[in-house]
């Protein structure tokens, strides 16, 4: 199945002198357990490769701009780069729309799977353009469309922890500080599923689910944000 590689490069921005890399960029393994014969690899290699290039211009980045201590700038920089980042910035792209998935994966559109998917292809999308054009132009796509959203992290401050912000502003506004109470557990020990609620008082404020309870609280403070619009 060929892909419109062209119209992407469109939303990219970026022109491939190789677009056999870029395409390769978008195969996940999935895809190639149920199409041996496919003509590229899958895109874990040059996901490896994109990671190392976007952390080391974001951390560039950074270090020449801001003055701040270390502990500032890993905070900036793990927000700038995560998997919830990288997956939106994918998703502004259409890079989903171009994804080639197994047919399993191709009817999760949603969820943390699909989450992990977008942002490991937007990586491997920098890895290919690294090493299809160099370093100039893989600088030149991050500035564009993740460094962007640098002024805005600062402003929100969403690169404190989602417990923290929700406990200072809980306790600003209402003289109260949350709790949090396991809802649901389940599964075997080696694959568990955690349901946390967020209470102030007796009030559930908002649920969150993960595969650890620290991972299921954090949820449960990003939606009580939302909640309450703090």
């Amino acid at each position: 199945m060929q892909k419109d590689i062209s119209l992407l490069e469109k939303y990219l921005g970026v022109h491939f002198k190789n677009e056999q890399l870029l395409r390769q960029a978008l195969v996940h393994r999935s895809y190639i357990n149920e199409h041996s014969d496919f003509a590229l690899d899958h895109n874990e290699r040059l996901e490896f490769l994109g990671d190392a290039v976007l952390e080391l211009i974001v951390t560039e980045y950074l270090y020449r701009h801001f003055p701040n201590p270390e502990g500032e700038l890993t905070n900036w920089r793990a927000s700038l780069v995560n998997s919830q980042m990288l997956s939106e910035v994918a998703s502004s792209l259409r890079v989903s729309d171009f994804l080639y998935l197994s047919r399993g994966e191709s009817k999760d559109s949603n969820g943390k799977a699909r989450q992990g998917i977008l942002a490991n292809a937007l990586e491997a999308i920098i890895g290919s353009l690294y090493l299809d054009q160099g370093t100039k132009a893989a600088k030149k796509f991050i500035d564009s469309h993740l460094l962007v959203n640098l002024a805005r992290i600062l402003r929100e401050k969403s690169y404190r922890d989602p417990k923290s912000r929700f406990q200072e502003a809980a306790q600003e506004k209402l003289g109260l500080t949350p709790t949090y109470r396991l809802l649901e557990e389940r599964g075997p020990d080696h694959d568990k599923y955690f349901k946390i609620g967020v209470y102030l008082n007796e009030e559930l404020v908002a649920e969150g689910e993960g595969s650890s309870k620290q991972e299921a609280q954090v949820m449960a403070a990003e939606q009580a944000l939302k909640v309450k619009s703090w």
